[in-house]
């Protein structure tokens, strides 16, 4: 298979920076093909296709990824980790459990509304997990990274109103969760009001995932 002088196997005195470089390459092909698979969805997806929506060509991609499975994996991988990690600073900054609250429905809500094909291809995926084993481990590490996502949100939560959480980290996750699906389903159709809906529903159930 020929690919371009770029994609070339780092020589091994540049082992260091091309190993930086093959992932700075993978990244930058994760980026792009996001648009394509957002779009497009897991079953309608290509390794040809992306390529032929990006700057770069069939056969680069095929070097930086085995297959289609392998590609999309890592762009959601790539995806959701930046998305988790959005949260931190308003965990980090809250003052006052209001603030925490304004702060975490500002960022879903916006993630909501700017990213929802990122979002769309997330549950595409997941989806998709229980009838491909092959993308069951992604999966599942990119559930656990969300779910320790959520976790952080109410322990802090809890820390400023003074209580505990009244529900193990799973479950809590799984009623966010559900409700952001919910709400990227609901998007297409009606996204004058989904977005409140989503903040007026999780500010809704946050103290009630508290024991005093």
């Amino acid at each position: 298979m020929s690919v371009t002088a770029d994609a070339a196997e780092p020589t091994r005195s540049a082992r260091v920076s091309g190993i930086d470089k093959v992932e700075r390459r993978r990244i930058a092909l994760a980026e792009s093909a996001l648009k394509t698979l957002g779009e497009l969805g897991y079953a309608r997806t290509s390794l040809r296709e992306i390529a032929n929506n990006s700057e770069f060509t069939h056969g680069v991609v095929h070097y930086y990824f085995r297959d289609k499975i392998d590609l999309i994996s890592y762009c959601v991988r790539y995806y959701k980790t930046k998305c988790a990690q959005r949260y931190d600073e308003v965990v980090e900054t809250a003052e006052s459990a209001d603030d925490l609250a304004v702060g975490f429905l500002g960022k879903m809500t916006q993630t909501l509304v700017e990213e929802t094909a990122m979002h769309r291809l997330w549950y595409d995926l997941r989806a998709q997990s229980m009838f491909e084993e092959q993308l069951r481990a992604d999966v599942t590490a990119i559930d656990e990274l969300l779910e320790q996502m959520i976790w952080r949100i109410l322990t802090r939560y809890a820390d400023l109103v003074g209580g505990s959480p009244a529900v193990d980290s799973p479950t809590a996750y799984a009623l966010v969760d559900g409700l952001f699906e919910q709400a990227v389903v609901g998007y297409a159709a009606d996204p004058e009001k989904v977005p409140d809906l989503l903040a007026g529903r999780v500010r809704q159930i946050l103290p009630k995932l508290i024991a005093a």
